[in-house]
């Protein structure tokens, strides 16, 4: 199914590198970080009541917890962050502490209840140095993927049966087999290689369809890809880089996409900005990460 999206400008934020958004069912509201300033963000999807808080140690993605925490990958270590104090409460693990030339990127919960984080190179000469973590709320770190660039774009099928999996930098996405009870991964698959002008693999989510959206950074553009890799449409948006999308709202029908502002950016552009569309798709639901006891 082809349909347009007309993008609005949510929050006029002029984030460095917005990321993360997560749309918090319980609270009606909208979960992000900006990666450049180190802060967490929260904003009604109407735009009013944003809070910002600045995290020594690094904002690079979130999730949701049980508990209603948000679980938060700072540069080399995931912890707990509670909204209600405004700090973080708890450490879960550290992962590449020794490596200053990596940190953590794009993270999601998954259906095991397990919190899903890559690294990335994070140099000028980027190298396949970078991995996949599983990460579990007593502190088991396992590594799922080696030999990356940039681990992004982490998303699941409605069913839990299937883990996208993109490399900015490579750049292409990969399709997992994925066994929500364990978390364990098989017959992965290249789903598509992608380039500059197709639009480099960032974030991404998936809709109650079964197809993956993906932030096409380098391009300017929404890619929306079946389950097998078709591109069904590419979504124009409306500045240069978009980073992450999620579906929000009640209905899940409200895509919301986040951005970053690359340098030299003109006062009049709205980059670093968060953009919401009415999508006639629902998106599938976030989980939750298991923090019990934590």
């Amino acid at each position: 199914m082809s349909f347009d999206l007309t993008f609005e400008c949510l929050l006029d934020a002029r984030c460095h590198v917005a990321e993360s958004p997560v749309f918090d069912e319980r609270r009606n509201c909208l979960f992000f970080v900006d990666i450049g300033r180190s802060t967490l963000h929260r904003v009604e999807l109407s735009g009013a009541g944003h809070v910002e808080w600045t995290l020594e140690g690094g904002a690079c993605s979130i999730g949701l917890a049980q508990s209603g925490r948000l679980v938060l990958a700072q540069r080399d270590r995931v912890v707990l962050f509670d909204p209600a104090k405004g700090a973080i409460t708890t450490e879960i693990a550290a992962i590449e502490p020794d490596r200053p030339d990596t940190r953590l990127n794009d993270g999601k919960v998954g259906p095991d209840g397990a919190f899903w984080v890559g690294t990335m190179h994070d140099v000028a000469d980027r190298r396949p140095v970078a991995s996949l973590y599983r990460v579990t709320r007593d502190g088991t770190v396992e590594r799922k993927v080696e030999e990356i660039v940039c681990s992004n774009g982490l998303a699941w099928s409605g069913d839990g049966s299937l883990l996208f999996h993109s490399d900015s930098r490579g750049p292409w996405i990969n399709r997992w087999r994925f066994d929500p009870s364990t978390g364990a991964l098989s017959a992965c698959r290249r789903l598509v290689d992608l380039d500059e002008a197709s639009g480099r693999p960032d974030g991404a989510a998936t809709d109650a369809e079964g197809s993956y959206w993906s932030a096409g950074v380098s391009a300017s553009v929404i890619n929306r890809f079946s389950p097998e890799g078709r591109l069904i449409q590419a979504h124009r948006f409306p500045v240069p880089a978009p980073t992450m999308p999620c579906f929000a709202g009640p209905d899940l029908k409200t895509l919301v996409v986040t951005s970053l502002r690359p340098a030299a950016t003109g006062e009049e552009c709205r980059s670093g900005g968060i953009f919401a569309a009415q999508s006639p798709v629902a998106g599938v639901a976030v989980r939750r990460f298991d923090d019990r006891g934590l």
